[in-house]
């Protein structure tokens, strides 16, 4: 069956239908004024407020640094936190560099090659040689930011070019999605060559290694490359870029202490300005952690001080200038400290998210300052190179000719030893309480604390049963969630929490599940969760961290604070149990059911504490392996994973510790929105149905609409 039939079916199953009832308006929020205007919004700011709070911690431990021997200890904190939320880098393996041709130019040359930065892992480049050079001369290494041909586009030739024309040597790269090194064809992944940077930086992420890794480390293989050449001083090697290169110039010159200077621009601002505007930009721009490390982007210059930095910047950049001037304040801070206050500088103009002819002067004259090569910084008209004139590889596509690895498959080798390191490691004498020890570790979930508010907004009526319309707040986010309850005339008792990715109003449609509930008696309670209905995201920049409409920057907004949106609804789906245990029937037997992603919150607020009786999941994912093992994954399984959580447990294991409770599983699905068959399946689940609590685990396979729909009626029965 095709995903979109698996789509359809699973809206059908919880209630979109050609004959709604048209008349009923079942939005809460719409009533309540005061709450309306920002309910789509919440979940970013409930965000805002987590990361505030650890910022402010962060500036209070700056403000109170004065001394050089603060600022070292301050240092030596920041380089264990970044190494951290880095990650580890891999041992160094021979570059294999191959020089793929050569041009001449008027003043200069240069070499077209690729390196391996890592076994197989081909990084594509140039070599830019001034044909008028000391013979060792400084290099600078140029990053590329979010560009399809990357270091070809005219802005950073213009850069690149007037480098040379001023006796740089320049190394200029593909970072991986882009120029050479796109891994998607258009057909497959429709956002774009960059948009492949979060794509693929989700994978790596639910592995617990954020794309990061992989950029910061071609940088660090780019300075090993420019040690092997006869032509570079080892003690003037540089470092700059724009955009998505200014974050990949500010980390490589933070974790490489051979950089001598670095010139990052259209990027250093303050995560407090960047989450009050433009909001968490593509997944390598994220660390994992990082705020919840006490990371800023003052941090990428301050560790490294006193070597020299320049802040490039444009007052209307989409990288808050309020926030690159406040970064560079603080740091000269640090720099004044060590006695070289002016080897922290800062240019600024008038202008959006590009570089200026006043800041490229800038850029210049500051490289020629600190790499010690003197000369004009006047800003030079330049003949652009074709992007097949500066190929390293035919028809460049560097993994098509090379047959070389991606990210992707590097993750999945990776992702694959992590699954072999669980199967390997001996169960724990108390399986389930190890496990919930896990889950709220790397989630970020806090148990829900203090009183639940609910407000009555009042009631509907169908035959034979009311829906009442209720706001329910409760745990540590300071805003309401949503809720429908299905009131039957004559209950039978028993109480459905029912949990729909696609809202509560597609959920409550005529004749459906929710529907025929509550037509048989049943008590159904369905909400708006964090990011469904009306608590959809709302916050959706434009940027390529929404990938066919998924918004992926708050899902790394989640993990940059240690809040993942997993954690956030399992929060919310204990106080809406508790809601339900404390506004319905004394004793009622309680089941929840879910569909499609939320499957996946569902099964972790289960593990954690479950306060029902039964449980049925349709179409669940059946495990995070599959969203890093399928190179054309779904998206919007991502906003239902948890980051980091493959270097401890899956969801099988979740599945197998609540095997005993009542859970029914129907029709599980791959990442790709394939259904398994039922020997798969089987042979996913083989833990949980082999164990003597088992009996209470069903897995059904295979079936049709209606047969979803009688099995799941059957079970809550």
């Amino acid at each position: 069956m095709k995903y979109n039939t698996l789509i359809v079916a699973a809206c059908c199953f919880l209630g979109l239908s050609n004959d709604l009832f048209a008349q009923e308006d079942l939005s809460v929020y719409g009533y309540w004024k005061y709450h309306q205007p920002v309910a789509d919004q919440l979940l970013y700011k409930s965000l805002s407020e987590r990361a505030f709070s650890q910022l402010d911690k962060r500036e209070a431990a700056v403000l109170s640094l004065t001394t050089k021997e603060q600022w070292r200890k301050r240092q030596a904190d920041v380089r264990a936190k970044l190494a951290r939320a880095v990650g580890p880098f891999p041992e160094k393996t021979p570059l294999n560099p191959v020089i793929t041709g050569k041009l001449k130019k008027e003043g200069f040359s240069v070499e077209k090659l690729y390196f391996e930065s890592r076994p197989g892992y081909h990084v594509t480049a140039a070599m830019f040689l001034p044909d008028k050079r000391q013979e060792k001369g400084p290099a600078i290494i140029f990053c590329s930011g979010h560009s399809e041909n990357g270091f070809r586009s005219e802005a950073y030739q213009r850069l690149i070019l007037n480098y040379v024309k001023k006796g740089f040597i320049v190394l200029a790269f593909d970072p991986i999605g882009q120029g050479e090194r796109i891994q998607y064809q258009p057909d497959e992944l429709k956002k774009g060559a960059t948009g492949e940077h979060s794509y693929a930086g989700v994978q790596s992420f639910i592995s617990g290694l954020p794309p990061a890794n992989y950029f910061i480390w071609d940088g660090i293989r780019c300075v090993d490359y420019l040690l092997t050449r006869k032509e570079v001083d080892p003690a003037r090697i540089g470092i700059a870029g724009r955009s998505g290169g200014g974050t990949q110039s500010a980390y490589i010159a933070a974790m490489d202490d051979r950089i001598a200077a670095a010139a990052p621009e259209c990027y250093i601002t303050t995560f407090d300005k960047l989450i009050r505007s433009n909001g968490p930009q593509d997944a390598e721009q994220n660390l994992m952690y990082g705020l919840a490390e006490g990371i800023d982007m003052a941090d990428f210059l301050e560790v490294r001080a006193p070597k020299p930095a320049l802040i490039v910047a444009t007052t209307r950049d989409i990288f808050a200038i309020q926030g690159a001037r406040d970064s560079y304040h603080e740091a000269k801070r640090a720099y004044k400290a060590f006695g070289k206050a002016e080897q922290i500088q800062m240019t600024e103009d008038d202008a959006g998210h590009a570089s200026t002819p006043k800041n490229r002067e800038a850029s210049y004259a500051f490289f020629q300052k600190y790499l010690h090569n003197p000369g004009s910084s006047a800003d030079l008209e330049v003949q652009l190179l074709t992007d097949e004139e500066l190929h390293a590889t035919p028809g460049g596509r560097a993994i098509g000719a090379l047959r070389g690895e991606s990210m992707f498959s590097l993750n999945e080798k990776r992702a694959k030893e992590l699954a072999e390191r669980r199967s390997k490691a001996k169960p724990a004498a108390n399986f389930s309480n190890e496990l919930r020890k896990k889950i709220i570790a790397v989630s970020g979930f806090t148990k829900p604390a203090g009183k639940t508010d609910v407000i009555f907004s009042g009631r509907l009526h169908r035959p034979g049963y009311a829906v009442e319309k209720y706001l329910v707040k409760g745990g540590g986010g300071d805003y309401h969630l949503p809720v429908l309850w299905l009131k039957p005339v004559q209950s039978t008792g028993k109480t459905v929490l029912l949990l729909d990715d696609q809202g509560k109003a597609q959920a409550a449609q005529k004749d459906k599940l929710a529907d025929r509930l509550a037509s048989q008696g049943y008590e159904v309670v369905m909400p708006d969760l964090s990011g469904i209905g009306e608590l959809g995201s709302g916050f959706i920049n434009g940027g390529d961290s929404v990938i066919e409409g998924v918004p992926l920057n708050l899902w790394f907004f989640g993990m940059l604070t240690h809040k993942s949106l997993v954690a956030t609804r399992a929060e919310e789906i204990m106080v809406l149990a508790e809601f339900i245990r404390k506004n319905g029937t004394a004793g009622a037997v309680m089941t929840a059911a879910a569909v499609g992603t939320l499957t996946s919150d569902l099964l972790h607020a289960a593990a954690i504490q479950n306060p029902f009786d039964k449980l049925v999941l349709v179409q669940p994912l059946i495990s995070y392996q599959s969203i890093v093992e399928e190179r054309l994954y779904k998206p919007g399984f991502a906003l239902s994973a948890v980051p980091g959580a493959l270097a401890e447990y899956d969801l099988p294991d979740l599945v197998e510790t609540l095997s005993g409770k009542g859970l029914l599983l129907i029709n599980p699905i791959t990442a790709a929105g394939k259904e398994v068959n039922q020997q798969r399946a089987d042979s996913i689940y083989q833990r949980a149905l082999k164990q003597k609590q088992g009996s209470g685990l069903s897995v059904q396979c295979g079936l049709q609409h209606e047969e979803m729909l009688e099995s799941a009626l059957s079970w809550i029965k």
